[in-house]
């Protein structure tokens, strides 16, 4: 890599007197023994105190200023080999000359005893203790380390260790520094370097930590990465850091039903904790939660007090009472990803309910099955999840009987006491419900849910205006109540499953006879495959295709159709842009074959869970191939997408699919939990089942004014 590295004349202008002339000048050569490829770096910084440059001239007179206390010091030249500023540049000092900062004698390597001036460059950051190094410092020492391994002269190149100065030396040098000064930090160009994420000294010290103790010790553990950046292996490290240290043998990376008990059992909290392993536990779950902690990490001070009343605030927590129970809980959000300040994107009223959640149902009730929610001020599944339990809750299901599915017990409760005057607790839950779902669409323009409707027992002509718009939206009867549909729509992404539904789709070939079936039944409109990927003889196979003079029974029945197009989208490596691609230039081949009618949208479909990873990696892509293949053929055919509610809002919002058919009998599925209707849904699949004996069916809401589908074909 090339680096620049600015040469001692840049900052020799700001040394006085008769030295000048030699800082100016090349380093002076070390007669000592010099082998820089047996060791590699060690890491230094300025000292005590704090240093705030206001320009690049305060950081050329800081290293004039080393220079000076050097010369002044009985010593030949400066002493470190290079400097690093806060702004991220490099000055000369000794250079690839050896250098003298290094305290201590030797370091063991391999063995063998390798000098720490003998095998080592000196990188000194200008840094004081109390200073964090900034982004383009840390990019530019790991900038100099691959240069000094790999584009010094061949006989001064650096080997493989990076030691910060107080290894085997008593200084408090680094500072803050010392946690990068390891290999695997991000300074280490051997591991990747993630742009505008520094590194967290706190957390790379509960990753170290944990993997030092652990690893060899605790049975079934797993190492996590010291990165400095918290995420899920580093918390689930330390969920089996105190699974060992509670008795559990072998450890597991879940915090599931035996370490709940173990917890429980235990019986010191953190402000009574004795044991420094597990007081170091809870420190670090601090500092990995965004929290700060008590140093050294042993300890349970002021600090860790402070934080972690902040934390059971953040949960709506406070004025509970802590029994073991709750405890253990408590115990299980610490060690989790789950965050409980709001974050980018999420909002105070979510959070405000998130709290209620926690504080009503969680501490007050202590409902077996719930944990704490997340307070992030996100809708998302595991706050969708327990507000169904919370509704069980209030419907008067048994605490050991609530388990969050909107089973017969559930259905049976909505549409007795919940179907009634709603007041209080369960008035709030409905109401809750609605902001979750908001905003609605009327008139095509958004509505949102108004927050002060939530909190009161009146019923205004906010909520009941947007309850009509919901349903109106939803396409359920327009009532203003709170029926049994109504709660249903806003619980899950199936809505009532028995609900009026005049589209459907299947596999199986549409005859006259079967069409006029269908027609008999109130559809109006089926969904047929225009293509199969795999050929009659397949196991595969399942001849879903569309048949020659399908079409016209269709017609002839009185029904409409919509095309869909699907080859293996169960399969995350069917979603690349140039199988989009590819794909629609065949769906435009084949909808070109049955005369469907310019304008006609085409659904392509994802028919599995796509996680937001997912869509941002595949499906998007994917879909940006189907717009381009299809703008390149003249727009013939719009295209659609099929696919969980957050698939098809995105899909939509960020690919422009024109309509959207959601898969909302998947009321499991990640992207159908947390997500409102996207705005441009025209299906909605609520229910599948045997239409007649042999030939199944999905059952589709079909939205008004929407998709058209075709009702007629020209020639191919």
């Amino acid at each position: 890599m090339s680096v620049t590295i600015h040469p001692r004349s840049i900052w020799a202008v700001y040394v006085t007197g008769a030295n000048r002339n030699q800082a100016a000048n090349p380093p002076v050569p070390s007669s000592n023994r010099w082998e820089p490829w047996a060791g590699g770096v060690f890491l230094h910084h300025r000292g005590n105190g704090s240093f705030s440059p206001d320009s690049e001239e305060d950081c050329k007179k800081d290293v004039a200023e080393v220079f000076t206390h050097d010369i002044n010091g009985d010593y030949d030249d400066i002493q470190y080999n290079f400097f690093v500023c806060p702004h991220g540049n490099i000055y000369e000092g000794r250079g690839y000359e050896r250098g003298e900062a290094n305290g201590g004698a030797y370091v063991k390597i391999d063995g063998a005893d390798v000098g720490n001036n003998t095998g080592f460059y000196s990188i000194c950051a200008l840094l004081r203790l109390w200073n964090r190094p900034s982004d383009f410092m840390l990019r530019s020492i790991r900038d100099l380390i691959a240069h000094l391994r790999n584009e010094a002269p061949s006989n001064r190149r650096a080997g493989s260790r990076i030691l910060p100065h107080a290894s085997g030396w008593k200084t408090e040098c680094p500072g803050t520094l010392t946690e990068y000064s390891t290999n695997g930090s991000p300074i280490d160009p051997s591991v990747a370097w993630e742009d505008g994420q520094l590194m967290d000294m706190n957390v790379f010290g509960a990753q170290k930590w944990v993997n030092d103790v652990y690893d060899g010790l605790a049975p079934g553990y797993i190492k996590c990465l010291t990165t400095g950046r918290t995420g899920w292996p580093t918390v689930l490290s330390l969920t089996q850091a105190l699974q060992y240290e509670l008795g559990i043998r072998p450890t597991v990376q879940n915090f599931g039903p035996a370490t709940m008990q173990a917890v429980q059992n235990h019986p010191l909290r953190p402000d009574t904790e004795t044991d420094p392993s597990i007081i170091t536990i809870y420190n670090w779950a601090l500092w990995c939660k965004g929290y700060y902690a008590t140093q050294p990490p042993y300890v349970w001070a002021e600090i860790s007090r402070n934080s972690y009343t902040e934390l059971l605030d953040h949960m709506g927590l406070t004025g509970s009472v802590f029994t073991n129970e709750l405890w253990a809980r408590i115990c299980r959000a610490m060690l989790t990803m789950d965050q409980f300040r709001i974050v980018p994107g999420g909002d105070a009223v979510t959070q405000s309910i998130q709290r209620h959640i926690n504080r009503r149902y969680v501490a007050l009730r202590n409902i077996p099955a719930m944990n704490l929610v997340p307070c992030d001020g996100y809708y998302s599944r595991e706050v969708q999840k327990s507000l169904m339990m919370a509704i069980q809750y209030e419907l008067g299901i048994g605490l050991n009987d609530i388990n969050g599915y909107f089973g017969p017990g559930t259905q049976s409760g909505l549409k007795t006491r919940g179907s009634g005057a709603l007041a209080g607790d369960l008035r709030l839950l409905f109401r809750s419900a609605c902001f979750f779902n908001s905003p609605t669409y009327g008139n095509g323009q958004q509505i949102p849910y108004s927050p002060q409707d939530i909190q009161t027992d009146t019923e205004t002509a906010t909520h009941t205006s947007w309850l009509r718009a919901f349903q109106s939206f939803s396409q359920i009867p327009v009532t203003g109540t709170n029926d049994y549909t109504t709660w249903a729509q806003l619980l899950i992404s199936v809505g009532d499953d028995q609900r009026e539904a005049t589209g459907c789709d299947c596999i199986t070939e549409i005859t006259l006879d079967r069409g006029r079936q269908l027609k008999a039944a109130g559809y109006q409109i089926v969904g047929r495959y225009l293509d199969e990927h795999v050929p009659p003889g397949d196991p595969s196979y399942l001849g879903k295709a569309l048949k020659p003079g399908e079409l016209q029974n269709i017609f002839a029945a009185g029904l409409r159709m919509f095309p869909i197009f699907q080859y293996n989208g169960t399969q995350l490596d069917n979603f690349t842009f140039a199988k989009g691609y590819d794909q629609a230039m065949k769906a435009d081949e084949k909808a070109r074959g049955f005369g469907l009618p310019q304008g006609s949208c085409i659904y392509f479909a994802v028919d599995y869970d796509a996680m937001d990873a997912d869509i941002d990696n595949n499906i998007l892509p994917y879909f940006h191939g189907v717009r381009d293949a299809l703008l390149g053929l003249g727009r013939r055919y719009e295209f659609g997408v099929y696919g969980s509610r957050n698939v098809c809002i995105r899909v939509s919002n960020e690919a422009g699919a024109r309509w959207s058919f959601v898969s909302g009998m998947s009321w499991g599925f990640s992207g159908n939990l947390g997500y409102p209707l996207p705005a441009n849904w025209s299906f909605n699949q609520i229910h599948e089942y045997e239409f007649r004996p042999g030939w199944g069916l999905d059952r589709n809401v079909w939205r008004e004014g929407c998709d058209p589908g075709v009702s007629s074909v020209g020639s191919p």
